[in-house]
């Protein structure tokens, strides 16, 4: 019996041991990537021996970057005949002059989802474009419209194709002077999430809470282009439909009617969001959601229309730009096995103290539940 005793501990031993080992030895949980790419705020400067005045030198001179073209390392404030460039996120930009780029090579998950936010202001000419290619997938943004005076934040999302995928953004508009072009500062990369539909909702991600990365130090909101420009949509389950892009907007720097974050349609009729979801004719479903403003000075009558198959409603709502929100349904009967529903401001708003920017209602908590 002492023998069996004495073997029994033996390979319980040996079991434990196993587990140990198997437990230390199991690769570690997978973190999803979010936050600067190298050097992407730009505050690590080229050497002084390769700047001439504020153009930079050699290729390989801005440091985790590769330039092409007249690339000038710049800092925030008043410049040489003029000039004035808002650089609210740093200290330091770059400007990218007639045909010039900026790119590095990220390592990244093959297949995964990712979105770059990144801020970029026009300084000379008011058609000024910026393209960012990535993984064989490209847009040109026109940052001719002006949405904040502190410089936008736009969104651009992609599918890796490969590991290592080359990002690229790049001036392609050809100037008079050749050193306009567009700053760009502090760039963000985000692996997107995978949304699943939360019990109570046929919608997906209505509360807006999957979304591109938020600038935590400073955030004037992002905009999300449209589907003619960006075609993987930054706000999972949406799309962006529209002429014109919407604007994610978070609570620490904006009112959000519930949860972290919402959508500010900030272009009238030029700027709508939509989502198709399944249904079964002749059904009755409700769609309720909540509008308001976003507490960012923007005043007036921001009327909301909704859609959904047939049915449409136009919600009222008088914003005093001190941020508050109201509640409405619309009871609808769905025509086939699909329903798109869609939302759009029905005017045109500016700010109050700014009319050279644009604004407009937010929207949050849409939800869609059988009647």
């Amino acid at each position: 019996m002492g023998s069996n005793l004495g073997n029994f501990v033996l390979i319980s031993s040996f079991i434990l041991t196993l587990f140990a080992v198997s437990v230390s030895s199991a690769p570690p949980p997978y973190h999803y990537l979010d936050g600067l790419v190298p050097n992407g705020d730009f505050e690590t400067p080229p050497h002084k021996s390769n700047l001439r005045k504020t153009v930079i030198l050699g290729k390989d001179s801005l440091p985790k970057w590769e330039i092409n073209g007249v690339v000038e390392y710049v800092s925030g404030g008043p410049q040489p005949g003029g000039f004035y460039f808002p650089i609210p996120r740093g200290s330091h930009a770059v400007r990218l002059g007639n045909e010039a780029s900026i790119s590095q090579t990220v390592r990244l998950r093959w297949r995964s989802i990712y979105t770059l936010s990144f801020g970029t202001t026009r300084t000379c000419a008011q058609d000024e474009v910026l393209r960012i290619e990535a993984a064989g997938q490209s847009a040109n943004l026109s940052i001719q419209t002006l949405y904040t005076n502190g410089g936008d934040t736009y969104a651009f999302t992609f599918r890796a194709n490969r590991n290592n995928v080359k990002l690229t953004f790049h001036n392609p508009g050809v100037q008079e002077d050749p050193t306009c072009g567009p700053l760009l500062d502090q760039i963000f990369i985000k692996e997107m999430p995978h949304v699943r539909r939360l019990p109570g909702n046929l919608l997906l991600n209505g509360n807006f809470e999957v979304g591109p990365h938020v600038i935590k130090s400073f955030n004037n909101g992002i905009l999300l282009p449209p589907l003619q420009t960006d075609h993987i949509s930054p706000l999972p389950g949406w799309i962006i439909e529209s002429l014109k892009p919407v604007k994610y907007v978070d609570r620490p720097h904006f009112f959000v009617p519930s949860g972290n974050a919402a959508i500010e349609l900030v272009a009238g009729r030029e700027s709508a969001i939509s989502q198709i979801i399944r249904t079964l004719p002749k059904k009755f479903y409700n769609l309720t959601f909540t509008i308001g403003d976003a507490r960012n000075g923007c005043h007036g009558s921001m009327d909301v229309q909704a859609f959904a198959a047939q049915h449409s409603i136009k919600v009222p709502f008088i914003s005093r730009g001190l941020g508050s929100s109201k509640t409405a349904s619309l009871k609808f009967q769905a025509v086939s096995v699909r329903t798109r529903i869609t939302f759009y401001s029905a005017y045109y708003h500016t700010k109050l103290h700014d009319f050279g920017h644009l604004c407009g209602p937010v929207l949050d908590n849409v939800i869609v539940v059988p009647a």
